[in-house]
C-alpha cells in the first residue's frame, strides 16, 4: 500500500477517489518540473559566473593596456 504524507498526515493512496489520484499525478507531475528548473537555473548560474569572470579578465586586459 502506497502511502503520501500531506502536511505531516499519512495517506494510503488506495483510498484516494480517481480525482484525488489525478490530482496526485499532477503534484508530482509539477514537483518533477520544478526539481529540473532548479537543475536549469543552476546550469544558467555556473554560465553567468563564468562569463561575469571572462568579462572582468577582459576589463582587466583593456586596463592594463591603457596603463602601458
Amino acid at each position: 500500500m502506497p502511502k503520501i504524507t500531506v502536511d505531516g498526515t499519512e495517506y494510503n493512496t488506495e483510498d484516494l477517489t480517481d480525482n484525488g489520484t489525478a490530482q496526485l499525478a499532477s503534484l508530482q507531475f509539477l514537483e518533477q518540473q520544478m526539481a529540473k528548473l532548479k537543475s536549469e537555473i543552476a546550469v544558467y548560474q555556473t554560465a553567468r559566473n563564468a562569463y561575469a569572470q571572462a568579462l572582468k579578465a577582459e576589463l582587466e586586459k583593456a586596463r592594463n593596456s591603457e596603463n602601458a
